[in-house]
């Protein structure tokens, strides 16, 4: 097993234990990591010193205690809204672009949806003045 330090574009740093170096590069080639803060598949390595055994081994577990704690806290603040937009929302799938552009134009009951959009199709609502929200959206699929 390898460790890698591993960061997003948003700059989030997290560890990410590998088999060995050629898993970790065809699971990043297929787009098979996620940032376990914001959900984005854009992740890389990180700059990474070796380990070494220093008399701040105890301040670097407690921080790491406390990066877990952190990134357990926002998995179940995923989770939780996840939840809710499930059950307040309707589903319309890849339809998503499509059916919040008849809801902004009025040629369809204004309600709660979610679904999926390409980056184009979102930035194209953007321009549009509607209102958008990527969500980290765990399908189960990852492998990280």
């Amino acid at each position: 097993m390898i460790l890698f330090q591993l960061k997003c574009e948003h700059d989030h740093e997290f560890e990410g234990w590998f088999k060995d170096g050629a898993t970790y590069d065809a699971q990043a080639a297929s787009g098979d990591l996620s940032c376990p803060v914001c959900g984005t598949s854009n992740v890389g390595k990180a700059l990474m010193a070796p380990r070494l055994r220093t008399s701040r081994q105890k301040e670097v577990a407690a921080e790491k205690q406390q990066q877990k704690a952190i990134a357990e806290a926002t998995q179940a603040a995923i989770a939780e809204i996840r939840k809710q937009v499930e059950s307040n929302c309707e589903n319309v799938g890849n339809k998503f672009a499509e059916e919040a552009r008849k809801i902004h134009y009025g040629e369809t009951e204004k309600r709660g949806i979610y679904g999926q959009a390409s980056l184009k199709e979102t930035a194209e609502l953007v321009d549009e003045g509607i209102d958008v929200m990527a969500l980290p959206w765990d399908d189960g699929t990852k492998k990280n």
